[in-house]
């Protein structure tokens, strides 16, 4: 028992190593921003422009829309405009893996070429507790020297097709794709703004003559009207049965549409008024905030509401704002506020899709912080109003998409593993049959070879360890806001969480726990291999009462870590550090710091002498399936006299089987060694009884396979298991 104890007490100090080292790793992981920094007209003031741009000397303030900032040097000539600078939550919000933008400042000379970037803050956990941060920094340097107007991708150039590739981050793959998205959309917004980049004209609407009246509905049904909402809990605010505001919109220079909404005499008033390739959108709402803002002064800018339509963003002063007095069309609904918006831009054309976008002040729940976040709406004029119907255009696919395509190969393979696995388990008791207590190869090779393909091709390749931060970010997603973009854009952890749903209320945690999931594999294949070459007289199991009082530690460290989420996420994905997971397939045993190191090599270390000891007693993971699999369909099979004999007890690795022969299924990781002896007419004792007791009396025994016999003991042998019992 000392033994014991010694080797707890070092893994408890490595794992408090391992939680409290982050806490001052982070640099820009989470780092505090000053509130205005969105919105302060001096950005310079506020952070080091002059790091991204060069032999600057002097800086202006904020100007343009989107924001920008001019960047000065001293010369002979007096001041010269060397460039710009600009914050890309100033232009765009994609949200990366975290499901938070990268906020990154970016310097751009004045010939549109980017000198210089800084990440100033992100959400990545992975670039914190997996994956160096310097690595983020890294992959944006690519692209200094680099034309924002230049076609740049993740992956290999393609200089048939005109691409320039950039090197990813192996295992941040959503990252480096999102993070793409940001640094040329920030440059190409702000290079078209200041006339580096011109924006082609695209071919103006030309309408067909239908010009029958349409209902409200169905205008809605057609498409002619669009609907935005946007709910409380996507700005950080709690649940409400009412929209925080909803927005119906639509096109009005079709002939049908307006005049259907405005009336004959309103369309045409309002038509008299627009210059040619002037647009008119209309737009009602309902919910508790103006879709006008709050903040709009006569010559300012509605700062609520743009159109975007490709690279390009459409804002409204105060001369381009009519009042909308009212909406003829039958059936239409009430409203608090309307408006109708006209677009002058020229480069704006109705034939080709744009969106509506409205700009939200979310509260961020773990931090109180506020920023504006971005929601959209597509809008696309019906193909029946345009001749020739809507052009063909070709949309770039949604960063998840892309990820699916590149990894085709493997999604298929990792796709075919899990079906294996699945159809193997489905037909144990057939499998189980085919061994004996001296023969267990029937079913040990199936579970070796999952294992090695767990650690090898799952873990180390494909980097597709489940971890308890996806548990605590669906979780929250339940709570607040659920988005499916955020869980496809890495399509194995999605694959892998849909088979572990599935068999989890099918079979228990077992089935992932004790086959497929990456780390359990490696330490159960050490155990393995530690016994083969001699160090069997080494391992041990811990006594029955002191797993009994242990294996509620994990259990102990998931509710800790969900608690610690609901105050602030951030810290949550911290402690989770307590998982090696990251270290052992991420990043690599000796490619971190030492706590990591000590702590994830310790536990391996461990497993060769006693059986999986993080799965027993300290995964949160584990904890987190093990309680709904009290609620399976399907567990172990048990005859009435296992309540007696303690045969499968003494040879279970999972000390799962309790006093009274009774299958704790939340701690059982389906190994099937008692389903062998089950079958085993010369290990099971009740079985090698009644087998004696026949052959002496000449009784028939019934074949039932290549291991021997099935016996039956009573007229109904078997107990059949039923859902939530063994």
């Amino acid at each position: 028992m000392k033994r014991i104890l010694t080797l707890l007490r070092a893994v408890l100090a490595a794992t408090t190593l391992v939680l409290v080292a982050p806490l001052a790793m982070a640099a820009a992981y989470e780092a505090p921003l000053p509130a205005e920094i969105g919105t302060a007209p001096d950005l310079c003031a506020m952070v080091a422009c002059h790091e991204v741009m060069p032999g600057a000397d002097s800086f202006s303030e904020r100007m343009g829309r989107p924001a920008y900032v001019e960047a000065y040097r001293d010369g002979e000539q007096g001041r010269e405009l060397i460039g710009y600078v600009f914050l890309s939550t100033d232009i765009v919000d994609i949200p990366a893996y975290s499901g938070k933008p990268v906020v990154t400042l970016i310097g751009m000379d004045t010939q549109g070429i980017i000198v210089g970037t800084r990440i100033l803050r992100h959400s990545e956990p992975i670039l914190l507790l997996g994956i160096p941060e310097e690595e983020l920094t890294k992959f944006v340097n690519q692209y200094l020297g680099k034309f924002v107007g230049d076609k740049i991708e993740i992956g290999k150039s393609r200089p048939d097709a005109g691409y320039i590739g950039l090197d990813a981050i192996t295992g941040a793959t959503v990252t480096v794709i999102a993070q793409n998205q940001v640094m040329l959309r920030s440059g190409v917004a702000i290079a078209r703004q200041v006339g580096i980049l011109k924006s082609d004209p695209k071919p103006q609407a030309r309408f067909t003559d239908v010009h029958e009246l349409r209902s409200w509905e169905e205008l809605v049904r057609e498409g002619s009207v669009r609907r935005l909402t946007v709910r409380p809990e996507q700005l950080g605010l709690p649940r409400a049965n009412e929209p925080y505001i909803e927005m119906y919109f639509g096109y009005l220079n079709v002939p049908a549409v307006g005049k259907s909404l405005l009336g004959m005499s309103g369309h045409e008033r309002l038509m008299s008024r627009l210059e040619p390739n002037e647009h008119a959108i209309f737009i009602i709402a309902n919910g508790v905030d103006s879709f006008k803002g709050s903040g709009f002064v006569r010559g300012g800018i509605y700062d609520r509401i743009q159109v975007a339509q490709d690279m390009d963003t459409f804002t409204f002063r105060d001369m381009d704002y009519y009042n909308l007095w009212g909406l003829e069309a039958e059936g239409a609904p009430g409203y608090r506020e309307s408006g109708i918006f006209i677009i002058r831009d020229p480069v704006f054309s109705a034939a080709y899709p744009w969106s509506l976008v409205y700009l939200g002040n979310k509260l961020d729940r773990n931090t109180g912080e506020r920023s504006f976040v971005s929601f959209d709406q597509e809008y696309w004029v019906p193909a029946h109003y345009l001749e020739g119907g809507r052009p063909t255009i070709i949309k770039p696919d949604p960063p998840w998409v892309r990820v699916w395509k590149m990894r085709a190969v493997e999604i298929g393979l990792f796709t075919a593993f899990l079906l294996a696995v699945a159809t193997v388990y489905a037909n144990r008791n057939r499998l189980t049959r085919m061994s004996n207590r001296k023969n267990k190869w029937p079913v040990n090779a199936f579970k070796y070879s999952f294992w090695v393909i767990s650690v090898g091709f799952v873990g180390f390749y494909l980097l597709a360890q489940p971890s308890i931060t996806q548990v605590l970010t669906w979780f929250h997603a339940l709570l607040f806001q659920w988005k499916w973009e955020l869980f496809l854009t890495d399509p194995f952890i999605f694959l892998f969480w849909i088979f572990i749903i599935v068999t989890v209320f099918v079979w228990g945690r077992g089935l992932f726990c004790g086959w497929m999931c990456p780390f359990g594999s490696l330490s159960e294949l050490l155990y393995k291999i530690g016994g083969a070459v001699g160090l069997k007289r080494f391992q041990f199991k811990l006594s029955k009462p002191w797993h009994d009082r242990l294996k509620w530690v994990k259990y102990g460290v998931f509710f800790v870590l969900l608690a610690v989420s609901m105050f602030s996420m951030g810290l949550a994905e911290v402690l989770s550090e307590v998982e090696p997971f990251k270290t052992t397939f991420l990043v690599g045993l000796f490619s971190r710091t030492w706590p990591y190191t000590l702590f994830a090599a310790g536990l391996l270390a461990l497993s060769i002498f006693i059986e999986r000891p993080f799965c027993k007693y300290l995964c949160p993971l584990g904890a987190a399936l093990a309680m709904p699999s009290t609620f399976r369909w399907y567990g172990l099979k048990r005859k009435q006299e296992c309540d007696s004999c303690k045969a499968c007890a003494v040879g279970c690795g999972s000390l799962a089987i309790d006093k009274d022969g009774r299958i704790d299924q939340r701690e059982c990781l389906l190994c099937l060694d008692c389903m062998v002896y089950y079958t085993d007419t010369h290990a099971c004792p009740p079985l090698a009884k009644e087998r004696k007791r026949r052959l002496k009396a000449g009784l028939p025994l019934t074949p039932i396979g290549a291991n021997g016999y099935y016996i039956p003991i009573h007229p109904e042998p078997m107990r059949p298991a039923t859902a939530g019992k063994s």
